[in-house]
């Protein structure tokens, strides 16, 4: 490919990961274990973290549940933990990391009495429920795509999962599960112009090796993974802006043999810009997977984006970000706080009101409205929490933007 001039535009990159990276490893596992209890116990409580390194896994942290069905299920722990990782695609002892062989720690406990007072509802200093810790999420959603998602994570999210459908469906028998990308997007006036920057590095077999060079990917094996994954993504997600001037780099280390948890330790919680925006809008810090929806570090984050995703399909701006913070076992948020950076005709002080009426913010009600309490997390672990499709991603549906119009009406008429 050749290299394109930007000369007059803002470049903003994003990456993804695959779900054979370590860290995605770790967070399907707690996701996994997370619905192994709730598919029994829709009430149950976790906060669960993996650790996957060379033939180890170790799950720790907080469990509480309420029947036996549930009991027995975190009994079966391990072979969750070992279904998940074959799911993955780590089935092969040759490569330091296979379900078969891999050692299952187990250190998990009962949540604190302490927090599970501000929690449960009728219990503590309040009678419902409150949230189960205090923070500050955020909520991002913009117009240059149909899932309004920033273009740079949409685009990179995407490559890693035609990765996976290759390497599953078998048209690219050389892949393996590890690897990761990178887009790079020009912006002029705010929306995007082109594609600068591609970046592609997956893990495979010596067979995509260069015959003369095995320190090396072969060109054909490169130029199959623009053929076959860059290429179709980008012309599926925006047409207009395939050119052959866009920079390419394909596993730019030349070699991606040694990968997934074997090359590099993974913990939960360790991508949590991947797992969001892509660095768009800010973040409160908090991960979402191996957390039951009471914890808001999840549930008030996917309200935040359903939130943001409803105010910009109803038209009242192009992008929104959406602030939602909570104190622990109180139950209505401390604050509210909508930024659309100028791109709304209303203010900001108007819009938190709308918000405030619309939708439903204290912990028990968001649960209820987005239908958390469901075993749907394995699903969010992998290829991002937001611009997804399925019957799980309840918080990407935009069915209230009629309601915030009607509500901007009658403040207008007030």
């Amino acid at each position: 490919m050749r290299k394109s001039s930007s000369l007059g535009a803002n470049l903003f990159t994003s990456e993804s990961v695959s779900m054979g990276h370590p860290d995605k490893v770790a967070d399907q596992i707690s996701d996994a274990l997370l619905d192994s209890l709730l598919e029994h116990d829709p009430a149950a409580r976790a906060a669960i973290e993996t650790l996957v390194t060379t033939g180890l896994v170790v799950v720790a942290g907080e469990v509480t549940v309420h029947n036996q069905a549930a009991n027995d299920a975190l009994g079966r722990a391990e072979d969750t933990v070992r279904e998940t990782i074959r799911r993955i695609g780590y089935d092969d002892p040759v490569g330091g990391f296979d379900y078969r062989s891999c050692a299952v720690l187990r250190a998990l406990h009962s949540q604190s009495p302490d927090i599970s007072q501000g929690v449960t509802e009728g219990e503590g200093l309040h009678k419902e429920q409150g949230a189960g810790d205090q923070g500050l999420m955020f909520g991002f959603a913009c117009d240059e795509t149909e899932s309004l998602m920033p273009l740079p994570i949409q685009l990179a999210h995407r490559l890693v999962e035609q990765l996976a459908d290759l390497r599953q469906n078998g048209q690219i028998r050389w892949l393996r599960p590890d690897a990761k990308s990178q887009v790079t997007v020009a912006y002029e006036g705010g929306a995007p112009t082109g594609l600068h920057t591609v970046v592609v590095s997956t893990q495979h077999t010596e067979e995509a090796l260069d015959p003369k060079n095995d320190r090396l990917m072969s060109a054909k094996a490169k130029d199959e993974i623009v053929a076959k994954v860059i290429r179709p993504v980008v012309e599926r997600e925006c047409p207009q802006l395939w050119s052959d001037d866009i920079i390419v780099h394909i596993n730019p280390t030349g070699r991606f043999v040694t990968g997934g948890p074997h090359g590099d330790s993974g913990l939960t919680g360790r991508k949590i810009i991947v797992d969001t925006y892509g660095g768009r809008g800010r973040h409160g810090g908090g991960a979402f997977s191996g957390k039951d929806p009471s914890k808001v570090d999840r549930s008030a984050a996917y309200m935040a984006r359903h939130i943001a995703k409803n105010i910009v399909a109803a038209g009242l701006a192009r992008q929104c970000e959406v602030q939602l913070a909570y104190a622990i076992g109180v139950a209505a948020p401390v604050s509210v706080s909508v930024d659309c950076q100028g791109t709304s005709d209303l203010s900001p002080t108007a819009l938190e009101r709308i918000v405030r009426e619309v939708f439903p913010l204290k912990p028990a009600e968001i649960i209820k409205y987005l239908d958390l309490r469901r075993p749907i997390y394995f699903e969010t672990a992998r290829h991002g929490h937001f611009g997804r499709e399925g019957a799980g991603f309840t918080w990407e549906k935009t069915h209230r933007a009629a309601d915030l119009r009607a509500a901007v009406g009658v403040l207008q008429t007030a």
